[in-house]
């Protein structure tokens, strides 16, 4: 009997923000032809959210002449969680169909952490829409320390177990220079056992950091690729951003001296690596 491939699970509405070029920003057109800002679309990381990861940076782009498309994965933001596990492809094909349903057609995508793995996807299933790519503390499928740490993440959710969870994620993002270096107010923020902070849709999420595989996607992806390792990653080894850089035909590779959230600890210096590399590509 022809076994019949399961369907995807159905992604709950994705909240998603839209944020036009400044005015005076977008470059000018051929003549003829109307001015039209570069698109990109953001991916954010697991147990994170658009605010979390992007908020410093939407503006930046949206100063340099992008319209900004940013939609929080089912369980994040304003999206309602989803009623089962995620899948990889379903996520990739559910924020692009987010940005052209805001007129984006083509564009760059911005990936953290799962979130390249989420563009990764994207950018093979969607050629004919992705411009480009900037994969930061990515990775291509985890390793046994990526699998500990999420395994760990899981059984403390499943337990209820916020301090716990709260320490595991300052450990396991932080560098030991930048958690050390918190004054008493700034490491009670990182360690605020308060349920309602970590996403609700956090579970699902790491779940499909253990399951993603975008390895025999890298080879074929053809469009720009900055590639950003962060060095001093506690959860994911730079060796995975080597790994995207090695494999990507023609991706350019940068390191930032961070641990897993670049945003959190040298924001100036990661938004600097972004701009630079949209600009010389003229993405």
């Amino acid at each position: 009997m022809t076994q019949i491939p399961a369907a995807a699970p159905r992604l709950p509405a994705l909240s998603t923000t839209v944020t036009p070029a400044e005015p005076g920003t977008v470059p000018a057109a051929a003549p003829g032809t109307a001015p039209t800002a570069n698109g990109i679309l953001l991916a954010h990381g697991a147990t994170g959210s658009i605010a979390a990861n992007y908020a410093e940076l939407i503006p930046a782009l949206a100063a340099t002449g992008h319209t900004v498309v940013a939609p929080d994965y089912p369980g994040s933001g304003r999206t309602p969680r989803a009623d089962g596990p995620l899948d990889l492809d379903a996520l990739a094909d559910a924020l692009v169909a987010e940005a052209v349903a805001a007129g984006v057609e083509t564009f760059t995508l911005i990936g953290f952490s799962l979130g390249t793995a989420v563009s990764v996807r994207a950018a093979a299933r969607h050629p004919e829409r992705v411009r480009g790519l900037v994969l930061t503390a990515g990775l291509a499928r985890p390793d046994h320390r990526a699998n500990i740490w999420l395994d760990l993440w899981l059984r403390l959710l499943d337990r209820g177990d916020y301090v716990g969870f709260a320490q595991a994620r300052a450990l396991s993002g932080l560098s030991p220079e930048a958690l050390n270096a918190l004054p008493p107010a700034g490491l009670a923020t990182v360690l605020d056992p308060d349920p309602a902070l970590p996403p609700a849709g956090s579970a699902e999420q790491t779940a499909l950091v253990k399951e993603v595989d975008t390895t025999g996607d890298l080879a074929g992806i053809t469009v720009p690729t900055l590639v950003i390792a962060t060095t001093l990653d506690q959860l994911i080894h730079p060796s995975h951003s080597r790994h995207l850089a090695e494999h990507i035909p023609g991706a350019e590779y940068a390191e930032i001296a961070t641990g897993h959230v670049p945003m959190v600890e040298r924001p100036e210096e990661w938004q600097g690596l972004i701009l630079k590399f949209l600009a010389e590509r003229a993405l």
